[in-house]
Protein backbone atom coordinates (compact mmCIF):
# COMPACT_ATOMS: atom_id res chain seq x y z
CA UNK A 1 0.00 0.00 0.00
CA UNK A 2 3.01 2.55 0.32
CA UNK A 3 4.13 2.09 -2.69
CA UNK A 4 0.45 3.15 -4.53
CA UNK A 5 1.25 6.27 -1.93
CA UNK A 6 4.06 6.76 -3.66
CA UNK A 7 2.80 6.39 -7.11
CA UNK A 8 -0.04 8.47 -6.58
CA UNK A 9 1.56 11.62 -5.56
CA UNK A 10 4.13 11.01 -8.24
CA UNK A 11 1.13 11.07 -10.52
CA UNK A 12 -0.39 14.30 -8.74
CA UNK A 13 2.94 15.78 -8.65
CA UNK A 14 2.73 16.03 -4.87
CA UNK A 15 6.03 16.05 -3.16
CA UNK A 16 6.09 13.61 -0.16
CA UNK A 17 8.51 15.57 1.82
CA UNK A 18 6.62 18.20 2.50
CA UNK A 19 5.81 18.19 6.10
CA UNK A 20 1.89 17.53 7.21
CA UNK A 21 0.18 19.90 10.19
CA UNK A 22 0.73 17.38 12.91
CA UNK A 23 -1.82 19.07 14.96
CA UNK A 24 -5.44 17.29 14.40
CA UNK A 25 -6.97 20.95 15.48
CA UNK A 26 -6.36 21.98 12.22
CA UNK A 27 -7.96 19.28 10.32
CA UNK A 28 -10.92 19.75 12.53
CA UNK A 29 -10.73 23.09 11.44
CA UNK A 30 -10.56 22.47 7.77
CA UNK A 31 -13.38 20.03 8.19
CA UNK A 32 -15.76 22.49 9.78
CA UNK A 33 -14.59 25.02 7.64
CA UNK A 34 -15.46 22.64 4.06
CA UNK A 35 -19.14 21.51 5.83
CA UNK A 36 -19.93 24.85 6.38
CA UNK A 37 -19.18 26.03 2.84
CA UNK A 38 -20.62 22.94 1.70
CA UNK A 39 -23.73 23.82 3.51
CA UNK A 40 -23.77 27.44 2.16
CA UNK A 41 -23.41 25.92 -2.00
CA UNK A 42 -26.29 23.00 -1.06
CA UNK A 43 -28.65 25.97 0.53
CA UNK A 44 -27.94 28.35 -2.92
CA UNK A 45 -28.65 25.08 -5.01
CA UNK A 46 -31.63 24.52 -2.99
CA UNK A 47 -32.86 27.53 -3.92
CA UNK A 48 -32.49 26.85 -7.72
CA UNK A 49 -33.97 23.79 -7.66
CA UNK A 50 -37.07 24.97 -5.36
CA UNK A 51 -37.59 27.66 -7.33
CA UNK A 52 -37.25 26.10 -10.78
CA UNK A 53 -39.59 23.37 -9.30
CA UNK A 54 -42.60 25.40 -7.29
CA UNK A 55 -41.94 28.87 -9.16
CA UNK A 56 -41.12 28.03 -13.27
CA UNK A 57 -42.55 31.73 -14.07
CA UNK A 58 -39.73 33.43 -12.25
CA UNK A 59 -36.92 31.41 -13.91
CA UNK A 60 -38.66 33.00 -17.45
CA UNK A 61 -38.34 36.25 -16.37
CA UNK A 62 -35.01 37.71 -18.15
CA UNK A 63 -33.82 40.43 -15.74
CA UNK A 64 -30.74 41.68 -17.59
CA UNK A 65 -29.49 41.55 -21.81
CA UNK A 66 -32.44 39.37 -22.36
CA UNK A 67 -31.43 36.41 -20.54
CA UNK A 68 -33.64 34.24 -18.31
CA UNK A 69 -33.29 33.81 -14.35
CA UNK A 70 -32.25 30.69 -14.61
CA UNK A 71 -29.52 31.23 -17.14
CA UNK A 72 -28.11 33.67 -14.56
CA UNK A 73 -28.87 31.44 -11.88
CA UNK A 74 -26.95 29.08 -12.89
CA UNK A 75 -23.76 31.29 -13.93
CA UNK A 76 -24.15 32.61 -9.99
CA UNK A 77 -24.07 29.15 -8.83
CA UNK A 78 -20.97 28.32 -10.93
CA UNK A 79 -18.77 31.73 -9.71
CA UNK A 80 -20.13 30.64 -6.23
CA UNK A 81 -18.79 27.38 -6.29
CA UNK A 82 -14.95 28.81 -7.79
CA UNK A 83 -15.31 31.42 -4.94
CA UNK A 84 -15.92 29.32 -2.40
CA UNK A 85 -13.44 26.51 -3.81
CA UNK A 86 -10.81 29.75 -3.34
CA UNK A 87 -11.45 30.50 0.04
CA UNK A 88 -11.06 26.82 1.24
CA UNK A 89 -8.08 26.76 -0.38
CA UNK A 90 -7.11 30.18 0.93
CA UNK A 91 -8.02 29.55 4.30
CA UNK A 92 -6.33 26.22 4.36
CA UNK A 93 -3.14 27.17 2.73
CA UNK A 94 0.24 25.89 4.40
CA UNK A 95 1.81 28.39 6.65
CA UNK A 96 5.32 28.99 7.25
CA UNK A 97 6.18 30.53 10.12
CA UNK A 98 9.49 32.33 10.23
CA UNK A 99 11.76 31.91 13.21
CA UNK A 100 13.01 35.71 14.20
CA UNK A 101 16.53 33.84 15.73
CA UNK A 102 18.05 32.31 12.68
CA UNK A 103 15.77 32.85 9.81
CA UNK A 104 14.84 29.56 9.31
CA UNK A 105 11.05 28.97 7.44
CA UNK A 106 10.26 25.93 8.92
CA UNK A 107 9.96 27.24 12.23
CA UNK A 108 12.30 24.23 13.91
CA UNK A 109 14.48 25.26 16.15
CA UNK A 110 17.72 23.18 15.81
Amino acid sequence: MLSMRFYNAAIAGIDLDVELPADRRMTKQANRLGLSLFAVYLVLYGGFVLLAAFSPQWMEVTPLAGVNLAIWYGFGLIVAALVLALVYGWANRPRNHRNQSNGDATGSKL
